[in-house]
């Protein structure tokens, strides 16, 4: 029978710390860091009621010392550079033969140059940025869009599959970047869309909850949809995924968008729309709250 891998996973956030809990629950040995001492600590308590065993590190290299699959999951580019190049980072302590697997949505490019330097060390690397955000995390149903070898990938889906609804095999590495990517357009665009779709029925004084009935069964119907309206029109906008990453998701799909020379016209405009809701104080609301830039108009009696 094949020995389960040892698991090291650094990065205990609104994602990492749900995710790091379900590859426990499934019975792997399972060590754990985070930058901020108070968060791990708060994770450190829940397992621990949980009846829950996981091995709290001091370091990046520390939890990833004899571990064969290493996961991150952090905020962008330079946090990845930091716990994984920076001093005491994983990849120095990481054997040959051992598979790094990133969750953190970063650039494509930043992908693909981490899987250069693992492949000069012989080690492997899965670039596999998430979508379902805090929920999903929490409900492990997480889809996740993953560039590398078949073979590398083939390693970790099973494990994966802890928290994982959906697991895509979409290319080489920095691929699954690329698909976040699209995968952030796509949502932008909706939400866009969806606040604008709020505030028409506001102002036209339509029995909200009936014009979600009458419009969701149809081609408008999507999960932010489903997810958010209510909750929208209820200015509720405490969710999990904020603002403040969106615009950095968006801005790494711009950028990719003009290396391959491409116009994204309504991702430029969606990013410049949550700038506004930013400025007014926003950034940590979920990207729902995309709908505050856009006043409410109450219909006039006669």
């Amino acid at each position: 029978m094949n020995k389960q891998p040892q698991i090291a996973f650094i990065g205990l956030g609104v994602m990492g710390g749900p995710m790091a809990g379900h590859l426990a629950r499934a019975g792997y040995a399972v060590a754990a860091y985070n930058r901020s001492p108070q968060r791990a600590g708060k994770w450190r308590e829940t397992w621990a009621a949980e009846g829950l065993t996981v091995r709290f590190a001091d370091t990046p290299a520390d939890a990833a010392q004899g571990a064969d699959i290493v996961f991150t999951c952090v905020g962008n580019d330079d946090d990845l550079a930091q716990v994984v190049h920076g001093d005491s980072g994983v990849l120095g302590a990481m054997a040959a033969g051992a598979l790094l697997v990133d969750h953190t949505t970063t650039s494509a490019d930043m992908a693909r140059r981490l899987a250069q330097d693992c492949a000069a060390r012989g080690i492997g690397f899965v670039d596999a940025p998430v979508s379902g955000g805090e929920a999903g995390a929490v409900n492990g149903k997480l889809a996740i869009m993953c560039g590398g070898t078949a073979s590398d990938l083939a390693r970790v889906e099973p494990v994966m599959q802890s928290y994982a609804k959906a697991i895509v095999h979409v290319g080489p590495a920095g691929a699954g970047q690329s698909a976040k990517m699209a995968n952030q357009m796509c949502i932008a665009g909706v939400l866009a869309g969806l606040s604008e779709a709020v505030r028409l029925a506001e102002a036209a004084g339509l029995d909200l909850a009936k014009t979600y009935e009458a419009i969701s069964g149809g081609a408008a119907q999507s999960w932010q949809m489903d997810n958010r309206w209510q909750t929208m029109t209820a200015g509720e906008f405490d969710f999990g995924f904020a603002i403040d990453w969106m615009r950095k998701d968006l801005g790494y799909a711009l950028d990719e968008a003009r290396r391959l020379g491409l116009g994204a016209p309504v991702t430029a405009l969606v990013d410049q729309f949550y700038a506004d809701v930013q400025a007014a104080g926003g950034g940590r609301k979920d990207t729902s709250a995309l709908i505050t830039r856009l006043p409410r108009r109450v219909l006039k009696e006669g």
